[in-house]
């Protein structure tokens, strides 16, 4: 399955065309502004980097004896460089905003990214080998999808919607969403039931259970017992307010 297309038109948010026969369109949303700008982005690092940096120059120049005017001078070329780069991050964080679609299907994951050049990424659950959440005391959170290590995207095609610093293996992330814990439910779910349909159109699976049915034996385990390998776990939030949900996708 080609996983990169080029926008055409969009009859549905996030989706270049119509869902195929029997796939459902469950959930659909975007990154925050906020979340993209802060924890994204780490503006606010940038801040107070550029911050520190002047208060370091108001000292320096204070202790060499300096009139108050070079004081005044060194201390407001860190702030406004700061500004500079605050400023296109913050248009970074906008743009990504405002183009970013997330879209979670009963079949599949697709993430519209790109603010110059929009491309629509498909991820088949089949093509993932995991889920994973990770959640702020705030509700928000972001969602990790781990691709199968024959299926790779580039690192900065994904950009900002990468898993930082995963270079040689890049895993795509539904980042900065206001209701993670709901999406990432919803993608647990649906994971699941494939895996369930998966191992119940298998083959194999079938003749077996024919075979333990026509024997007389007790009827191999169905969609119930398949379902219980596939819990999902969540563990307590940490100090910084983090957890995580995890939902394996495959059988």
């Amino acid at each position: 399955m080609k996983r990169i297309t080029e926008h055409g038109f969009d009859t549905a948010e996030g989706l270049p065309e119509p869902l195929p026969a029997g796939e459902r369109l469950l959930w659909q949303g975007r990154p925050s502004l906020r979340g993209l700008l802060l924890h994204a982005l780490h503006a606010r690092k940038v801040a107070v980097y550029f911050a520190v940096l002047s208060g370091w120059q108001v000292l320096s120049t204070r202790a060499d004896g300096l009139p108050l005017g070079q004081t005044v001078a060194a201390a407001l070329w860190p702030l406004l460089l700061g500004a500079l780069c605050v400023g296109i991050l913050a248009l970074i964080a906008y743009g990504s905003h405002r183009t970013t679609r997330y879209v979670i299907t009963s079949r599949r994951v697709v993430m519209r990214i790109g603010i110059t050049l929009p491309v629509t990424l498909n991820l088949p659950f089949a093509q993932l080998d995991s889920a994973d959440m990770r959640l702020r005391r705030d509700g928000s959170g972001d969602l990790i999808l781990t691709p199968g290590r024959d299926d790779r995207i580039a690192w900065a095609l994904l950009w900002p919607h990468a898993r930082p610093w995963h270079l040689r293996h890049p895993q795509p992330m539904l980042r900065e969403l206001s209701d993670a814990r709901e999406a990432g439910e919803i993608l647990a779910t649906a994971m699941r039931a494939v895996s369930i349909r998966a191992v119940a159109d298998d083959p194999s699976v079938r003749a077996a259970r024919s075979q333990a049915q026509g024997a007389g034996a007790a009827e191999l385990p169905g969609h119930a017992g398949i379902a219980a390998r596939h819990t999902v776990r969540t563990s307590p939030l940490s100090r910084a307010g983090r957890g995580s949900l995890t939902a394996d996708g495959h059988a």
